[in-house]
Formats: structure tokens, sequence, C-alpha cells
């Protein structure tokens, strides 16, 4: 069976790492996905190892666009495209009559969707579309590891907490120097294609009641907001209780350690009690006195005063762990429930038995090099599974088959069951149930919320205290909140009621619990037939008894290795501007929407399910190893010091800022030289660095990034006050991407706005951050319950009403 997407045909006009990662995505759900290429072949292909991946199961055709009847081609298969995705230069899909309003007018059922750096509205227009670059340019590295005193208080002007407090070596990530640090994940360029995808699916959703077509535009600037939600916060109150948390901050451990064997784990949130408690003798070993770390009233909590226990227990912890090997770290973790997971390299994860016969590996025959492995399936439904469907083609093997279905007559539209009803938003009247905990559940849903769904938060009576802190806050604006005990029947009834009126339910629990609680699949659909239900988890399914979060899926699938230049010596980072729960939310939202999809069409509800660690396996999906051997292809891997992979695409150190290089190919590379005055010949990267080191702390980085930009040197400076332009300049806000809203808690706050551009069913923010409990009379009210049943629920505590008031979630 095909995916939700089956039937539908989308051009690919893009290149870039955004717009392969998007079709590749739309491909596996089940979308005829058409790639065009120039003469020679899309450049990522000689530049990116991931181009063999990211153009599985696509068919590819060659068409030169400098040409005007082959430009006539390309506009025919956009005749009959549902969706085409182009990454142009803002002004250069006009100048080639490819842009909104030239493809609409010929077909007005097209979605477009447009991946640029910026976008349209900010004035950088003319600024490449980079990811080092991108990155540089927003302060992106500086946040890998976080500033002292959180991005959050260097926003809000605040003192640094514990300022005086002595940080042991080795307990903060990252080398241990003071500056920005290169990752070699694209963060900008995964947002972009989280995304575009998400935006896509959307606004397909929409044409359906609709029958219109329309413009999604997002950016690789929009990727850095959605990576930095949780740390490009401003509230009017920072010191309201609970907002703040240490764990933002670098001076705070990551838990990252190094084991007798030489193998790095980590131990998220590190856990003193546990790695002293199990290694007391001369083997791991767990007895009474190890307590889960959610009944461990010592566990390390998110209090800033935490920053104390972690330094203090640090060289205590360390010293334990070096005493036994990583895998039996794993498996004493595993026994007491303790989140834990060694640190791999991305080839080492695609050898997983594990993850092999699941399918989130997959085995392919590349016409090119064979039998290879890589990134499989990692988003799973019931009734529409979809998947890699096969190898990327080569170039232009399938001009001659695509052009002759030119020839043929154009299919009929399909019929759309509602078309001609106008709506605000692309979501609209569609119903969501949030049970989930922690980021990666809610994240979804809070996708839905922006598009236009109405999300109903099922809160626990107790859960302000998460609710309180800035990291519950990037992922719960914009929903309805009920409190409400689901482990008393009557509350339990409650739930059954809003569920009759949803058309989604979704949740990150682990689903043995959620069948404990009466909350599983097969117990809802009684309720709701058609439902949609959608199952976000950590890991797959050998370690779903497991304890599973951002940090330990970055573990397995060669995040952490990659990102901390582990190949050349390096130490494990935990970017704090990951992608694992987040991308974990928008595999979910891209399932749930698709699933929508196919309810429409044949009235069927399904099971959603996606991992953190599927999600952080596309994070390193540049990877591929040969099936046979295992063996990775060479590809170039951030170094040790972490400014980048070598003397071509480098953070440098100038008199007074930092300086980013991108240099594409030996043409720019001439001009690097040239522009320096340095003689590059026959320099090997570490000499190529080191005079390089000398030249560029002779001049500062507005010096040389004038003199390179000029020269034709891709660059950009690494910009440590982005952040505070971002807030405060009226250019960004003017653009939708900060938005500013009430909060019952903290007043005013602000963070990131618009994640996308639709021009005709807009998104939207639909209000500010939850308060548990805020709507729960409301939604008993319109659930049917009577004010005597309602007064009875309060009473015994089953369900809570909050006294704080703000904007109700639309």
């Amino acid at each position: 069976m095909t995916g939700p997407l089956g039937g539908f045909r989308v051009v690919d006009l893009s290149t870039g790492v955004a717009g392969a990662i998007t079709t590749m995505l739309l491909a596996d759900q089940g979308a005829d996905v058409v790639k065009v290429e120039p003469p020679g072949g899309d450049r990522l292909r000689t530049t990116e190892s991931g181009a063999r991946v990211w153009a599985r199961g696509t068919r590819s055709v060659v068409l030169d666009l400098g040409i005007e009847a082959e430009r006539d081609r390309v506009l025919a298969l956009c005749d009959r495209a549902d969706v085409v995705v182009e990454s142009f230069p803002v002004g250069e899909a006009a100048s080639l009559g490819l842009d909104w309003d030239a493809l609409r007018a010929r077909n007005p059922r097209l979605v477009l969707c447009s991946i640029t750096a910026y976008g349209r509205h900010v004035g950088l227009e003319d600024r490449p579309a980079i990811d080092a670059l991108v990155a540089a340019r927003t302060g992106l590295h500086f946040e890998q590891r976080g500033w002292v005193g959180t991005s959050i208080g260097r926003l809000c002007g605040l003192p640094v907490e514990l300022a005086d407090l002595d940080i042991p070596p080795g307990c903060a990530d990252g080398p241990e120097r003071e500056g920005p640090l290169f990752p070699q994940s694209r963060w900008p360029s995964l947002g972009a294609a989280y995304l575009a995808t998400t935006g896509v699916c959307a606004a397909l959703y929409a044409r359906a009641h609709t029958g219109r077509g329309q413009w999604v535009e997002t950016s690789l600037l929009q990727g850095v907001l959605v990576s930095t939600t949780g740390a490009w916060q401003r509230p009017e109150d920072p010191h309201a209780p609970g907002y703040l948390s240490w764990i933002f901050d670098p001076r705070g451990s990551k838990g990252h350690f190094r084991c007798a064997d030489g193998t790095w784990v980590q131990n998220w949130v590190p856990n003193p009690a546990f790695a002293l408690g199990v290694s007391r003798g001369d083997r791991l070993s767990v007895d009474d006195s190890i307590t889960k770390p959610s009944q461990d009233p010592s566990r390390i909590g998110p209090d800033y005063s935490e920053l104390v226990a972690l330094a203090h227990y640090h060289p205590e912890m360390a010293a334990a762990f070096a005493r036994f090997d990583a895998a039996d770290w794993v498996a004493t973790a595993a026994e007491a429930g303790v989140p834990l997971q060694a640190v791999r390299s991305p080839e080492a994860a695609l050898c997983d038995t594990a993850l092999i016969d699941e399918g989130m590996v997959t085995t392919v025959d590349d016409p090119e090099v064979g039998s290879i492995r890589h990134v499989g399936r990692v988003l799973d439904m019931s009734a529409t599974p979809g998947g890699p469907r096969g190898p990327a083609p080569t170039i232009g093997q399938h001009t001659t088959e695509v052009l002759a279905e030119l020839d043929l007559p154009a299919p009929a539209p399909a019929a759309d069951a509602t078309a001609g009803r106008d709506r605000d938003h692309p979501l609209e009247g569609v119903v969501v149930l949030d049970l989930g905990l922690a980021i990666a559940g809610p994240f979804g849903t809070q996708l839905l919320s922006d598009l236009g769904a109405t999300v109903i938060k099922v809160n626990t009576p107790w859960d302000m205290f998460w609710h309180s802190t800035h990291i519950a806050f990037t992922a719960n604006r914009g929903k309805q909140s009920i409190a409400v005990d689901l482990k008393d029947p009557r509350g339990l009834a409650v739930l059954h009621r809003l569920v009759a009126r949803a058309d989604v339910v979704q949740h990150n629990m682990r689903y043995e619990a959620a069948v404990r609680l009466g909350v599983d699949y097969e117990s809802l659909r009684r309720s709701k037939p058609d439902l949609i239900y959608c199952h976000t988890s950590g890991f797959d399914r050998s370690r779903a008894h497991l304890p599973g979060n951002d940090q330990t899926g970055a573990c397995l699938a060669g995040v952490e290795w990659e990102d901390g230049g582990l190949d050349d010596g390096g130490k494990p980072l935990w970017s704090l501007t990951s992608f694992g729960d987040t991308g974990n939310g928008f595999l979910s939202a891209i399932g749930m929407i698709g699933a929508l999809l196919h309810r429409d069409r044949t009235g069927e509800g399904q099971f959603v399910s996606t991992s953190i660690l599927g999600a952080c396996l596309v994070n390193t999906s540049y990877a591929w190893v040969d099936a046979a051997t295992g063996a990775g292809v060479p590809r170039a891997k951030v170094r040790a010091d972490q400014l980048g992979t070598g003397p071509r695409l480098r953070l440098w150190r100038c008199a007074d800022r930092w300086l980013c290089v991108a240099v594409a190919d030996d043409v720019q590379w001439r001009a690097l030289a040239s522009a320096t005055g340095v003689s590059l010949d026959g320099l090997d990267d570490d000499a190529a660095i080191s005079v390089l080191d000398v030249a560029f702390a002779s001049r500062t980085a507005a010096d040389w990034f004038a003199t390179l930009d000029g020269a034709g040197v891709p660059c950009e400076i690494a910009d440590d006050r982005f952040a505070f332009a971002l807030f405060d300049d009226p250019v960004f806000r003017d653009a939708g991407l900060v938005t500013s809203m009430h909060q019952a808690q903290v007043g005013r706050f602000e963070q990131f706005g618009a994640l996308w551009t639709f021009s005709d069913t807009p998104s939207r923010i639909a209000g500010p951050p939850l308060v548990v409990g805020h709507d729960t009379v409301a939604l008993l009210e319109e659930s049917g319950l009577d004010a005597t049943e309602i007064e009875a629920l309060l009473a015994d505590k089953v369900v809570v009403q909050s006294e704080l008031r703000q904007e109700r979630a639309r």
C-alpha cells in the first residue's frame, strides 16, 4: 500500500539540502516526485554525501532552464503537478517564468513551496542560502551550547546566576574555549525541510476543502527560529516561579562521561544517585536503594540551584563511569529505568540489526555504488504505510519516460469532497486532543494549532510545575487546557466525551501506560471509529521499554558523535538547537495531516507512530554505508576543535569577532588565497589552517567580510547579537517572525512567530502558552455536562479549574 500522498505529483526544482530532504519525505509518503536537474546533474550530487539518500524513490529528468523549449517542458510538468518545490534565490523564479503568479495562472490547484535563505521581507534576499553562513549570521553557532546565564537571561538583561560557581574541567560540552561551535548537523536546512514538508501537506489538506492551490513559503531563517524555541524567548517576568532553568546554560553538565573502554555515554538528566549507587562495588549492581528517576527525591531538577549539585558531583560521576565499560552502563541503566545510551557514529546506527529489522534503516540497490544502507521508514501509518520506494536515480534516468507522459491526456483532478468552501486557516475545523508529555508529543500538536486546528491539551491536575518552565513554553502555545485525573473513572469518562468530538488524539507516553489508563487506540476508537491516533515514542520497538529523550536518541543516531567531532578525537555535543524532540513533533504533524487527507478520501482513521530516534536518523541522513561491509562513505566531518570541517568550511577568529567562510569550489579557494594574500598552493588542511589563522587574526571581522564578500568568497560574520535584533528590529516583527502576547504567569511574552507564509489560508498563533486547567469548566460545558455534574467533579478534584486568566486559545 502507498503512503497518504499516493496519487500526488511533486515537481522538484530545488537545489540544496532543505529542498532535497523535503522531497524525500514527500516521496516516502507516496508522492510521485520528479526531480528536474540541469545538464550534468544537480550540484548537490557532488557536494553532499546525503544526496544519494535524499533523492531515493524519485524520478530524474534533465532539462535546461536556460533553453526556452526545455523550460516550456518544465512548465508543462508544473501544469500537471500538485506540488512544486523550489529554492531559487528571491527574484530568479520570476525571471524564468516560474514564479507563483505565472504558475497559478496555468494551474490554479497548484501548491508552490518556496524555500529561501531569509524570506522576502527582512532585507537579506541577496545573502547565500548556505547552512553554515545562515547559522553564522543568525548567531546559531553560539547557541550550540548556549550562553552563560542562558540566552533568555541575556535577552532579559539579567545578571548571571551563580556567576562565581567553580565549574570542574570537562563538565561543559564542547572544547575548553569560549566562542561559537560549528556542528555537523545542518540545523537551518533541517528546520526548513521539516517546515516545508508540513506546510505542503497542510496546503494539500486545505485544497481538498477549498479547491484552490496556494503559495507556501518558508526559509532557513525560520528553520533557525524553530531550532531555538527553547532559547529565544523574552518574558516580562523571567523570575516567575519555575520559568528559568539551568538546562540551557553551558556550565551545567549534559551527562557525557567516558567509560573504561573509551566509549562515551550520556546520562540525561545526570543522575548522581544512580551512577554512584550502582558503582560502589567491583561490578555495576542495582539494589533496592536505586530508584527510577521519577521516584527519586534527590534527582536533579530544573532549578538554577542544581548547578551547584551538578558541579559538585561531576568529578565523582566521571570517576565512576571510567571504571566500567559502556555496555555494562547501558544494561544497568536499563535495569534501573534510567535514561542512558552510548554515543555512537551514524555508520554504527546504520548497522544496528534492530533498526534494520524494523525498517528504520533500509537497504537499497543503488545503480551507481551497489547495495547500501541508509535511513529508512521514520513514519509508520497503519492504513497508508509509505516508506522508501527505491534508490536514488541516475542523472536523467527517467527523462524519456516522464516527457513521454506529457503526450498522454492529462489525468482529471481528484474530486474534493468539500471543495469550494472557504477557510481562514489550513486545518480549520480539525479538533485535536493532546495527551502528550514534555516536548516531543506537544510540539507536533502546537504545529497543528499554528496551522488552524483547535488543540485541547488534556493535562493532569499536577502538571503546573512542568508548564511553568520555559521549555514547556516552546511546545504549548495556542492550546486550550483541561486538567483531569484520568486514573479516576469519572475523569476517563470526561476524556471519552472529548474523544467523541475529536478528529485526532496524540500522545507520547509509553504505550503500555496508555493501555493501563484506557487511552490506547483500540479503547478510544470504540468511541470514535474514524479516529486518527498518533503515538510518538523515544526509540524503535526493541527499545520501547527504555526511557527515551532527545539526548539519548541523538546518541543512538550519531548526531552527538558527528557534532562533537568524535572521529577527530572530540567530545560528544548535545546541541541546544537539536531536532530530536521537535523533529519527532514535525514527523508526527506530517503523519497526522497525511492521515486527515486519507480520511477525507476514504472515511478511514488510522494509527500513526513516530519516534525521536527516527527524527535523529533524518538529522544524520547524510550518512550511508556499504550494505556488505558496513563501511561508510568518505565525507567531510567536523574537527575536534568544532570550528569546521577544514580550511574551506570554518569559523575563523578575527581581531574582534568570528567570521564563517564557506568555500564551495577551487575558484572560490583561489579567490580566498588572493584576498588574504596567503599562498595556499600545495598546503594540506592543517598547514592551510595555520597560515589562515594568522591572517584572519590580523584584521576585524567586518574588514574581512567586506574584502571576501567583494571577492566572491561566501562568508558571514558570526553575529552573537542577532537574537537581540530579532526581538528589537521592527523589520522582523513586521515580517511576522516574532510575536508578542500576554501569558498569565510571565506577563508579556515574546517568542518565534510565523513559521510559514500561506497565500490563501494563513497560519496563525491561537493564543499564549497554556495555563493548566485554564479552560476546564468551559470544555466540560461544551461537552454537555451540566452545572451540578461539573461542581461534583471539581469538589472531588477529578478536574481542576485554574484561577489564572489569559486569552482563551481559539
